[in-house]
């Protein structure tokens, strides 16, 4: 009878070994995301080196980062006084706010009901919301346009803010989150005598303040940065926001000036830099708790 062989343990992985394995992963993960970060903050840190160099130095042949000659205060001077920034900045902040507030008002019971209502034809409902997230601002920007005209409602702050008011992602984004809030907590409100507006906003409104957050912060870069609408609707520059107003200051007064155009654009990108700052906690909260990526 032959002896059986005698069974051997698989080697065990050495601590030292397992402990250089992860430090080599964490100088690769947070390498990659350095990396990332840099090439996304590269063409702001452009700008803003860009909006201190004098205009030899902006088209000069050899390449450095920082200026040779200081030429900062000249620029954002004559950004300035040639052309109305702040009027530009006060329009988009007057536009974006109305717009947010709008499209909260209106998203806001729309996503509580598609998330804890339930009525005949909830669901097809909801798939009309995802199916119109892919409908672009560019299809029905002609019969808006039309209906504008005929209603002398063209060059007005109302023209540039109206298309924008029902917000399929706020919807959506709401809904999300609407979803994960505790039944027993509406059911005992109900038991109470709240009508579902109160539950509405007295109680699944001030714990959603995360979703409303990064939602604030989509809305607000996605129509500060609106170029397409005002253009089409708006020619008083009086009412433009800031990216008609950066085109009309550099064709009517700068021409080839990109020192002082790169100074206004630095001047009218600050609030937005200003508004995630402030909303950076309650963005990344809101984007994992919704489960969007």
């Amino acid at each position: 009878m032959a002896t059986p062989l005698p069974l051997t343990a698989a080697p065990a992985t050495s601590p030292v070994l397992a402990r250089l394995r992860r430090a080599v992963s964490q100088v690769l993960v947070h390498g990659f995301l350095l990396a990332g970060a840099v090439f996304m903050l590269l063409p702001f840190v452009w700008m803003l080196v860009t909006s201190i160099k004098p205009p030899a130095e902006i088209f000069s042949a050899t390449l450095s980062l920082w200026p040779r000659q200081f030429y900062g205060v000249e620029n954002y001077r004559f950004a300035l006084t040639t052309a109305p920034l702040l009027r530009f900045a006060a329009n988009g902040i007057f536009i974006c706010g109305c717009i947010l507030a709008v499209q909260l008002l209106v998203a806001i019971p729309c996503a509580y009901a598609l998330a804890k209502l339930r009525f005949p034809g909830r669901q097809l409902l909801f798939v009309l919301t995802l199916l119109a997230l892919a409908i672009p601002v560019q299809v029905p920007a002609l019969p808006l346009y039309i209906g504008l005209a005929n209603l002398n409602l063209l060059n007005t702050y109302f023209s540039m803010m109206v298309p924008f008011f029902l917000s399929v992602f706020a919807i959506f984004l709401l809904r999300q989150f609407f979803r994960g809030f505790p039944d027993d907590i509406i059911s005992a409100a109900r038991l109470d005598g709240m009508s579902e507006f109160e539950i509405v906003w007295r109680i699944v409104t001030p714990s959603a303040w995360p979703a409303i957050a990064a939602f604030a912060v989509f809305s607000i870069v996605a129509h500060w940065n609106d170029l397409y609408w005002p253009l089409i609707v708006i020619s008083d520059g009086k009412l433009a926001p800031p990216p008609l107003g950066m085109m009309i200051f550099a064709d009517a007064e700068t021409g080839s000036n990109y020192g002082a155009l790169t100074a206004a654009a630095t001047v009218l990108t600050a609030p937005l830099v200003v508004t995630f700052l402030f909303a950076r906690r309650h963005f990344i909260a809101g984007i994992t708790m919704t489960g969007v990526k």
